[in-house]
């Protein structure tokens, strides 16, 4: 069943919590946090924020004291938003990043990070059988979002987890801070990372318009490997459709972003969302009105 969301009156008890980024316009999570809100009948809103590239921690420190329930952040704030809490659960903690901060009523700022939650549900549920233990994890970039699915592989077993990017050091202090069996590569040396990987992941917004521009020989990968794509505007990025012309399993960073919501929308309500509510299907239908 696919519902629409409908706009609801704002009243004074009405509960607050947003998503930060830059830019943030293209963002969906204000479309699956409210459709979630509408069915579970919340008096609550979800909304978008779009600090200042250089003014994120003002931004965040003006929010204590449980002006709003929480924020999910986006690029490129999610290694400040880490910087800003008082508390960091150890998801976000071995990520070096947060993707997710609570305003508590005390004024205190926690932490927290669920890209790899929904990482990892997203690979089960496009890739039936997909075991992160099965294998070394490639993630392509050395971000916020490479930092969290890095942390994620990490705690779920992977053999080894391999980091790919333009500059090496980049890789070198991802690899660093989440341990394990870590490694970095520098870009000229992906095929190298590629082979024997269990899931290759690009991370990175290099490769939006065209993965041309990250150069990735995914012809290097094994034939059972697992290719995801982070990026989910358009839903099959050049990197996913040129995975599928291998012959690859692919996972798309629609199925990530709706994934790691649920965490959020839990930590901001203190409830599950409501199962009967088709968020992909809201999500494909905006996506495809998009130029």
């Amino acid at each position: 069943m696919t519902n629409s969301p409908r706009r609801q009156a704002i009243t004074g008890a009405t509960a607050v919590a947003g998503v930060a980024g830059s830019p943030i316009g293209h963002s969906l999570s204000p479309l699956i946090q409210n459709a979630w809100i509408e069915a579970a009948g919340i008096d609550a809103v979800f909304v978008a924020f779009a600090p200042s590239p250089d003014r994120f921690s003002h931004f965040a420190e003006g929010l204590r004291g449980g002006a709003i329930r929480g924020l999910n952040v986006t690029l490129p704030f999610k290694e400040a938003a880490l910087s800003v809490a008082d508390e960091v659960g150890d998801r976000a903690n071995l990520a070096g990043a947060a993707n997710l901060l609570i305003f508590n009523e005390d004024g205190s700022i926690t932490a927290d990070n669920v890209d790899g939650l929904g990482l990892l549900s997203a690979l089960v549920a496009q890739a039936p059988g997909f075991d992160p233990r099965a294998g070394p994890a490639v993630i392509v970039g050395a971000g916020g979002a490479a930092r969290g699915a890095a942390a994620a592989l990490v705690m779920a077993g992977a053999t080894e987890v391999r980091i790919v990017n333009r500059t090496l050091a980049r890789a070198e202090m991802v690899a660093g801070s989440v341990g394990g069996r870590s490694r970095a590569y520098p870009l000229d040396a992906a095929a190298a990372a590629f082979d024997g990987a269990n899931v290759v992941i690009n991370a990175t917004s290099a490769g939006i318009a065209s993965d041309d521009a990250l150069s990735l020989p995914l012809e290097a990968t094994p034939p059972d490997a697992v290719l995801m794509d982070m990026t989910y505007k358009p839903l099959l990025t050049p990197f996913l459709s040129r995975a599928q012309m291998l012959g690859r399993r692919t996972v798309d960073g629609l199925e990530m972003l709706i994934r790691q919501a649920g965490p959020s929308f839990e930590a901001f309500y203190g409830r599950v969302p409501p199962p009967e509510v088709d968020v992909r299907a809201l999500c494909e239908q905006v996506l495809e009105a998009r130029p």
